[in-house]
């Protein structure tokens, strides 16, 4: 729309896709425009062959407060625009393409749930989280389905239930985070992360995501059965052989190489 600034950017560099939220005025809350643009990067970055890392991050102070209140002041259940949310989280979730969140500042409710999806998430020492929901009469539906199989089951009554503020370092105690350093640290360790997971083969590791995601049948005969042939299937096909091969000739595998 002619007038109308972007407010999400994707930019890919070295194989690494950033894709920022940039609406610092309402605090990166998730507007029907952010919303809108945001799965259209998401869905361009996993297209995008070249992209081997997918970070997630933000201009302003605050990573993502949530839903747009103002927008959904007076709206029936059906025009609320959390109903676009799963949509969001379950692209981020199911992404072939590891994820990456970067905070460097808060994150509340909805955010926390786009934190809750990403594969790995580190943030400064300074940000802080909260389920807020309740507070505002309203209750953490849609994001429980990322949070609570990062969580502890212990803290997620607690934090759901009071809507306390709580801080990076619990952030990574309880499952939430992977680390949490020093802002002058966050780049390089985002950085890090990022260089680990071009070493995985592309197939490798989208099928490792999907065996995260994978749940027991409940029968563990079965479940070997199972992951007998998904394992040997991964060792005869072309990035298997590939990496055997290069491990065999002491060098980089193709990926890497190509990365």
């Amino acid at each position: 729309m002619p007038g109308v600034s972007s407010l999400v950017h994707r930019d890919t560099i070295d194989g690494v896709a950033t894709i920022t939220l940039d609406s610092p005025a309402n605090r990166n809350a998730l507007s029907a425009q952010l919303r809108r643009e945001l799965i259209g990067h998401l869905d361009a970055a996993i297209a995008d062959e070249s992209a081997r890392v997918i970070v997630l991050t933000h201009t302003g102070t605050v990573f993502c407060a949530g839903m747009d209140l103002k927008e959904s002041r007076g709206a029936g259940a059906e025009q609320q625009g959390v109903t676009e949310v799963p949509r969001i989280l379950s692209t981020i979730w199911e992404s072939p393409t590891p994820v990456i969140a970067r905070l460097t500042g808060p994150a509340r409710a909805g955010g926390v749930g786009i934190v809750a999806a990403c594969d790995l998430a580190i943030a400064n020492e300074e940000a802080t989280f909260a389920f807020s929901e309740v507070r505002i009469g309203v209750i953490p539906a849609v994001i429980s389905v990322t949070v609570l199989p990062r969580l502890f089951p212990r803290a997620a009554h607690e934090l759901f239930l009071t809507g306390e503020t709580f801080d990076a370092r619990r952030a990574v105690e309880i499952g939430l985070l992977n680390r949490a350093v020093p802002a002058a640290e966050v780049d390089a360790e985002v950085a890090r992360y990022a260089a680990m997971l071009r070493l995985g083969a592309p197939l490798a590791l989208a099928g490792t995501k999907e065996l995260l995601r994978r749940s027991s049948s409940g029968v563990m005969a079965d479940d070997f059965a199972a992951m007998n042939t998904l394992s040997a299937g991964y060792f005869a096909g072309e990035e298997g052989q590939e990496g055997i091969r290069a491990f065999g000739e002491k060098r980089k595998p193709s990926w890497v190489a190509a990365g």
